[in-house]
């Protein structure tokens, strides 16, 4: 393949043919080579049309070369279907490998402290080899004595192989840790994937089936608000608008039609209207799979950036078919959830592009500062303990024995210094709480997989415990609030308004039948009522729910909608204007048997009913509907259906003569002098659990909003039933127009102190735009007039909800009737698509925050007590009490055990009865820096206690000054142990952080606690009792463990004499762990979540900038190869690099990898003669 590999064809990987090496001109038996399809979809517009006609003829032709048919889909043959994936590809995009177990072991040595220890380890094992020469020893003094019985002076080595075999310990397990992360995060990935379905036509029905086994070939059905999943033609549409932003970067959307630019590009946002594509090229090959394996493919694009195009050509392809050698690996399907504008592929380029781009959650912000302030103050407490100890010896030994550095002496000396600096190590490790992040991933992991049973589906992981400090909540109504599964309870026919399902007997018949055919044919026919699963169900409702509703009145009047749409087939609809956010209606045109043309139009009845100037009356005539008629429906009909919480719709039609035919294109004049046939009232019913829901968040001090485009009415009513507004209580509802009315200043700009005038009131806002609400979220984010910033949550299932989703702190997208574009902007997913489920990811979010507040105060009391103990240890008496294993050992248990038992308690009820802490609040707050000091005195008395007096309480040699390689001594040996069960009994009380009395309550609920803290004390007697030597550990006997477990157990007891001082008196405390400074001016960048980075981060991000501007480079030169090739526009290539370039600034996001990429993609829009998606 190396010589095919310069043809500019050839960027791309070629599939294995079906006949192996050779090649036919078509392949397996189709009319289109892989190649040719692949070629024909760079191109757009009129370029693509000329392209189709001049190989294929038509569209048609191009159906009959894939073997398809547009009415009746492939046959769903899986012989056929399986030959389709052989030669075009399976759709899906092969995942970058994940990191070996021993890679990641690889990562976690690359630990500073760990080096040290390791280097500190081998020099101690090297010299415990060396022997000094016979008996001069006697001349460096008493240096060696006691170490003379045979045994021990082997024994020497022991201690540095415990120390690497602790470090091997400690790396094993973060390796673990890690390795489960990435698993899990994996499990969830293809969760979200199976998830994802696509509907196609086979065998001339209408089935969904999962997005990966989409073939080329496929007749695939798309829709307002898909993310299409693969490349393909339009066969027909009914005005479709698509976002290819995440492509091209140009933010308008672009039409879509069969007659002028028949492409639909896979990653691409069904913005508007409907159709019916041919898919031709699926995974790899279509245009959001050339770009991942261009970004899989970046290693060997590193060093040969500045390469021209051509020869660049041959290496993408190369590394593209060592990505398709790992279809094998978990293959990630070309997965609509992941399109360039975030989300998913954030994470998946997580592991593509090696690009760690990860937002720092408040949380990590915190934790991160706290972790460096309290290493470097280990740090220089480790420097002055090495410092004492080097200074003591020497002067001890050289100046007060006046003795003389003799050559034969230098091994012993320096395996004093080597001592004297495992010592200092030991006190670094146990200062820096490397646990720290630990903690927060496996609280995060762990809430997360839990929350899955909770409905909540989490795209993001720091924004489970973002949900914790959420203030505010801007809820939309339908489905969220109310149970989606709308019926028609009022109507108004014919003059009447009948409060219940009339009989259709007493119905003008042409009314009558006026009203069925309207209501099968204006709605789409992919929404359908199907029979009840189970007997004695309800009839189950697939598609739009406001549809459904209708088309059920429809059968509740005893007729069926379905012979009428037989008869004028979807492909027979002349004209359709597609409901969206602007319009608020829907109307299709449909060609009489005399030749003129009638359109049927539904919608917002308070909309539509202005644009009506006749209606029919009881005998079915249309009379004239005049301004002030309409006030009085409105008045009599239209408010009371509405304050019944009802959502009102009106149906009209309108004919119109056959010569002249009317402007479609001029919408405004042909939706307008409508008949009115009737108006209905959709009674949507509030979810039975969501005013409690919401009765839990206000006393949890959130406050929820309803965001909805319903009348205001209606919205009033569902609001004051939900318990969004009380009586009594001071509130504001508006509607959309009001809104922006009170926003905006005389030249039409939104000030923020309007908004503040608005918002901390408003509680119910209807008949709004997506852009509204977006308004509303960005308002109160911004807002400076409360001292804490609002942390805001909002919930969104329509493909307009995308900009609010992505502003809010935490966007919930709905499981059930989101659309893909929405489920793509949020960072957690409703899986039931109920608001209740939110009220649970608020109590983890909060849970995660206080599993972290009790992790720190056990482990900062922990730090606090060693370092003392091993400072003050070291300078008194030249040794630690705690020896370096020993100290790792206490490591273990408090850095990474402790994490897992107090990160994976469960959440309580008790959580949503106290207000959000707030962006912020310290780490630390009083009552933990009082438990943290508290227990430091009480563990350090006890410690010092035993460490000078502790030989005559215990009636035992004493163990201080002991030479080098002594045999460890009882004295020691209790000394540790006290120190060990102090710290489990410690990790009781560190269960509670708010000064509660009960530390037990709720143990047992927490099996992964009561285990570690069990097998943590089995492990510690197996250690004392036979650690011997590597532990430096003497066996005790009862009454000596019966002391050492007296005293752990006074902790508890010492807990509740520290609960008993109130907080308020100890005035002197300091909070600690604040977030990260000037959290003001932050607040920007917060848009961009981008808080408070590393040094590392810096690295990598410098890396990243490199990558990207390579990247694009190469992209460039691509660009303007085939722009000149096509002697199109070069100004096109060089505008759009421009606007590419400017979003370079964004870098960190990784929406722009996929930008830079495609626009080199799209290089023929450089030549595009409509001019539609060019800057």
């Amino acid at each position: 393949m190396g010589d095919l590999a310069n043809s500019a064809v050839e960027v791309y990987p070629k599939k294995q043919r079906g006949g192996g090496g050779g090649e036919p001109n078509h392949a397996g038996g189709f009319g289109c080579t892989l190649e040719e399809l692949r070629n024909l979809m760079e191109l757009r517009g009129a370029d693509a049309l000329q392209k189709v006609e001049d190989c294929y003829g038509d569209i048609n032709g191009l159906c009959y070369r894939l073997k398809t048919s547009t009415n009746e889909g492939l046959s769903n043959n899986p012989v056929d279907l399986e030959k389709r994936r052989q030669i075009y590809g399976k759709n899906f995009i092969p995942p970058k490998k994940a990191k070996t177990f021993l890679q990641l072991v690889w990562e976690a040595l690359q630990d500073v402290t760990l080096i040290i220890l390791e280097i500190a380890a081998i020099i101690s094992l090297g010299l415990s080899f060396y022997q000094p020469p016979g008996e001069e020893t006697e001349v460096c003094g008493n240096v060696s004595t006691g170490a003379e019985d045979e045994g021990e002076a082997e024994a020497g080595w022991i201690e540095g192989a415990a120390i690497l075999l602790s470090v091997i310990c400690v790396v094993l397990v973060t390796a673990f840790n890690d390795w489960s992360k990435e698993k899990q995060f994996r499990g969830l990935q293809s969760r979200i994937e199976q998830e994802q379905k696509f509907t196609v036509i086979r065998n001339g029905n209408v089935i969904q089936i999962p997005v990966a086994e989409l073939v080329v070939g496929d007749i695939a059905q798309v829709k307002y608000g898909d993310l299409l999943p693969a490349d393909g033609v339009l066969i027909q549409g009914n005005d479709l608008k698509i976002d290819e932003s995440s492509l091209t970067g140009e933010s308008d959307h672009v039409r879509k039609s069969v007659e002028k630019d028949p492409m639909l590009l896979s990653g691409t946002h069904v913005m508007e209207g409907s159709g019916r594509m041919l898919v031709t090229a699926v995974g790899v090959n279509s245009q959001t799979g050339i770009i991942f394996t261009l970004l899989g493919a970046g290693e060997g694009e590193e060093e040969k950036k500045d390469k021209k195009g051509k020869q660049q050509d041959g290496v993408v392809e190369n590394n593209q078919n060592k990505a398709k050698k790992q279809d094998g690996a978990v293959a990630m399907e070309m997965q609509p959830l992941k399109s360039a504008e975030g989300g998913e592929v954030e994470e998946r380029e997580k592991k593509k592009a090696s690009v760690p781009k990860k937002e720092k959650s408040v949380l990590q912000g915190k934790l991160t500062k706290l972790a460096v302030q309290i290493g470097k103050a280990g740090l220089v407490m480790s420097a002055i303990t090495v410092i004492i100890l080097v200074l003591y010896f020497v002067i001890e030994t050289f100046v007060i024995d006046g003795r003389v550095w003799i050559a034969e002496c230098t091994p012993v000396y320096v395996q004093y210094f080597v001592k004297f600096f495992i010592i200092g190590v030991t006190v670094l490790v146990v200062a820096v709480p490397e646990g720290l992040p630990l903690a927060v991933t496996i609280s995060l992991a762990y809430s997360v997989k839990k929350m899955m049973k909770d409905n909540n589906l989490v795209r993001h992981l720091d924004a489970c415990e973002t949900m914790g400090n959420a203030t505010a909540i801007c809820s939309d109504k339908t489905g969220t609030l109310t149970t989606n599964r709308m019926t028609v309870v009022q109507s108004y026919i014919g003059d009447t308004r009948h409060k219940e399902v009339p009989d259709p007997n007493a119905l003008n018949p042409k009314t009558l039948e006026l009203l069925i055919g309207a209501i099968a044919l204006n709605s789409a026919y992919t929404t359908k009522i199907l029979p009840p699963d189970k007997e004695g169900g309800l009839p189950k409702q697939v598609g739009n729910k406001t549809e459904c509703a209708l088309l059920g009145f429809v059968l509740d009047l005893k007729r069926d909608y379905q012979p009428i749409r037989e008869q004028i087939p979807e492909e027979k609809l002349y004209k359709v204007y597609t409901f969206n956010s602007v319009r608020k209606s829907m109307s299709t045109v449909i060609r009489m048997p005399d030749g003129g043309f009638r359109l049927y139009s539904k919608g917002a009845s308070e909309i539509l009913l202005k644009k009506c100037s006749s209606i029919l009356n009881s005998n079915g005539e249309a009379r004239s509907f005049r301004p002030r008629d309409r006030d009085e429906m409105v008045k009599k009909v239209i408010e009371p259906m509405a304050c019944d919480g009802l959502r009102t719709i009106c149906i009209a039609y309108r004919d119109f003569p056959s010569v002249p035919e009317p402007d479609w294109d001029n919408e405004n004049e042909i939706v307008s002098d409508l008949i009115c046939i009737a108006v209905v009232g959709i009674e949507d019913p509030v979810r039975p659990e969501v005013p409690e829901a919401i009765r839990k968040c206000q006393r949890a001090g959130i406050t929820v909003r309803m965001v909805t485009g319903d009348n205001i009415n209606t919205a009033r009513a569902i609001a004051a039933k939900c318990g969004i507004i009380q009586a009594g209580e001071e509130f504001l509802c508006l509607e959309g127009k009001e809104f922006n009315r009170r926003i905006r200043n005389e030249k039409g700009e939104i000030e923020q102190e309007r908004i503040d005038k608005i918002w901390p009131k408003l509680r119910v806002l209807a008949r709004s735009s997506p852009t509204d609400k977006h308004t509303l979220v960005k308002g109160i984010i911004d807002s400076s007039i409360v001292e804490q910033r609002q942390v805001v949550a909002v919930t969104g299932d329509g493909t307009n909800d995308g900009p609010a989703l992505k502003k809010a702190d935490v966007g919930f997208a709905m499981g059930i009737a989101g659309t893909d574009v929405a489920k793509e902007a949020s960072d957690i997913i409703l899986t039931d698509d109920n608001f209740s489920s939110i009220v649970k990811a608020v109590m983890w979010g909060r849970n995660v925050y206080d599993s972290i507040s009790k992790f720190l105060q056990f482990q900062l009391t922990v730090n606090v007590v060693a370092v003392i103990v091993a400072f003050t240890g070291a300078c008194i008496t030249q040794d630690s009490p705690l020896k370096a294993v020993q100290m790792l050992w206490v490591n273990l248990i408090m850095d990474t055990f402790a994490s897992l038992a107090l990160a994976t308690e469960p959440p309580t009820e008790a959580l949503l009865l106290r207000k959000p802490y707030g962006r912020n609040k310290p780490l630390i707050s009083r009552t933990m820096m009082k438990n943290i000091l508290g227990h430091g005195v009480y563990q350090l008395t006890v410690i010092f206690s035993l460490l000078f007096i502790g030989e005559k309480i215990f009636d035992i040699d004493s163990g201080r000054n002991a030479p080098l390689h002594s045999p460890p001594s009882e004295h020691y040996t209790i000394i540790f142990n006290t120190f060990v069960l102090m710290q489990l009994f410690n990790e009781i009380n560190a269960r509670k952080i708010h000064g509660e009395r009960n530390v037990f309550d709720g143990i047992f609920g927490n099996p992964i606690f009561c285990s570690i803290v069990l097998g943590t004390f089995g492990v510690q007697i197996v250690i004392v009792q036979f650690g011997g030597k590597p532990f430096s550990c003497a066996p005790l006997n009862v009454e000596q463990w019966l002391w050492c477990l007296f005293v752990g157990v006074g902790e508890l007891l010492w807990g509740q004499v520290i609960a008993t001082v109130p907080t308020s008196h100890l005035k002197c405390l300091k909070e600690a762990g604040h977030g990260p400074g000037k959290d003001e001016i932050t607040d920007e960048e917060l848009a961009e979540d981008e808080e408070e980075i590393d040094h590392a981060e810096r690295e990598l991000r410098r890396g990243q900038i490199l990558w990207f501007r390579g990247l694009n480079r190469i992209q460039t030169q691509m660009e303007v190869v085939s722009t000149f090739k096509r002697s199109g526009s070069f100004q096109g290539a060089v505008r759009r690099r421009s606007s590419v370039l400017s979003q370079l600034h964004d870098v960190t996001n990784i929406s722009t990898p996929t930008h830079v990429v495609l626009s080199a993609n799209a290089t023929s829009s450089a030549g595009n003669p409509s001019g539609e998606s060019l800057p």
